[in-house]
């Protein structure tokens, strides 16, 4: 066995497509676009990469290649909690401990030559993208961006010496359950109480697009701030996944709330593609648009990706006022059977409370782990 240093584009893709070696016998794998993963490790492109760095490695054993992982300095992370983390993230292998821990090893000695004392993740690259090794839940495919993963390596990551540091939780919400009497009495009282007004997001023109995304970068970036791991987005970082996720946008799930005119919220959902994009066998971004306009009849649930409430404005209700917003049209408008309310910190009990009141059941977990160097 060896390992390599992705150093080029040609080692880039073969970095990429060891996934479909994989799962290539696993029935809930999505294939990745791969023009979307080139462009996301792409450090010219992705403005993740001004204020961090990272170095790609993939394990090869007589030609062939039977792992990966990238080691990772988010420096605005280390900057915000004071400390010397590095992450790992994209990691992939063959069910064998021996070719697992050399990507490990390869990884921890990296970051300690960059002065790194623990290595934690999985992050690809950082929480603000996917994020979380998948724990429970293997009976369904993962979606729209969420991770999904082999069971074995929970024991392959495990067995290195990694030791859970926080748990992730996804909630399935019915159509047929999650407007409780309770959701329908609160979220109305709430309305009434704070004088909240609901709109969609603009879409079109393109400058009010940029005006909706610039108040939701704000109100994100203050309502997560006191979130475990949470770093604030950059302005170009955020403006690089709006641009992305515009193409896929619908925006009766996109909603922002005002009390009395000001802006004090907003939840952001997305259509499952990935039930679309199971078809797009080989991963290419003509599959990816074909499947898109032809495979849409089988998307038949949705994900709640984001919410955000301001400080002052937390801690009563609104965030209720935009679940039933955004629920109700998932299910009522489209209609989607499921919806999937993810991630959610195990131990945010604000949260979580609130889509126990929409009849909402754990169904996945995910787990970050972290190893001292």
């Amino acid at each position: 066995m060896k390992i390599i240093t992705v150093s080029n584009s040609s080692e880039l893709k073969k970095f990429i497509k060891i996934v479909w070696k994989i799962y290539k016998n696993d029935v809930n794998w999505v294939p990745p676009i791969l023009a979307d993963r080139i462009k996301l490790l792409d450090k010219q492109k992705n403005p993740f990469f001004k204020h961090s760095e990272m170095e790609l490695f993939y394990c090869e054993n007589n030609g062939e290649i039977i792992g990966r992982i990238g080691a990772i300095i988010n420096y605005n992370h280390n900057n915000t909690f004071n400390d010397k983390i590095g992450f790992f993230g994209f990691f992939e292998s063959i069910n064998d401990q021996s070719v697992s821990d050399l990507l490990f090893q390869t990884a921890e000695q990296w970051l300690k030559t960059k002065g790194c004392t623990h290595i934690r993740g999985p992050v690809n690259p950082s929480l603000n993208d996917e994020a979380g090794l998948l724990i429970e839940g293997f009976n369904d495919s993962p979606q729209i961006l969420m991770t999904y993963n082999p069971e074995y390596y929970i024991l392959l990551i495990e067995n290195f010496g990694f030791k859970k540091v926080k748990t992730l939780l996804a909630y399935r919400l019915m159509a047929d359950k999650f407007i409780s009497p309770k959701l329908e009495r609160v979220q109305n009282l709430v309305r009434i109480r704070e004088k909240i007004t609901v709109r969609k997001i603009r879409l079109k023109p393109k400058k009010y697009f940029i005006e909706d995304v610039k108040i939701i970068k704000t109100i994100y970036n203050s309502a997560w701030e006191p979130n475990w791991g949470f770093v604030k987005m950059t302005d170009e970082e955020f403006d690089f996944l709006a641009e992305d996720l515009k193409q896929i946008v619908i925006d009766d799930f996109v909603v922002i709330a005002e009390s009395e005119g000001k802006v004090v919220g907003f939840a952001l959902g997305l259509p499952d593609i990935n039930q679309a994009f199971k078809f797009n066998k080989g991963g290419s971004l003509i599959g990816a648009i074909y499947c898109l306009l032809f495979k849409k009849k089988n998307i038949t649930r949705g994900r709640i990706l984001v919410l955000g409430v301001l400080p002052e404005f937390q801690k009563r209700g609104i965030d209720s006022i935009l679940y039933y917003e955004v629920g109700t049209a998932m299910t009522k408008k489209y209609p989607y059977s499921e919806g999937e309310a993810s991630w959610i910190l195990d131990d945010n009990i604000l949260m979580n409370r609130s889509l126990e009141m929409m009849n909402g059941e754990v169904y996945k977990k995910y787990a970050l782990y972290e190893k001292e160097i």
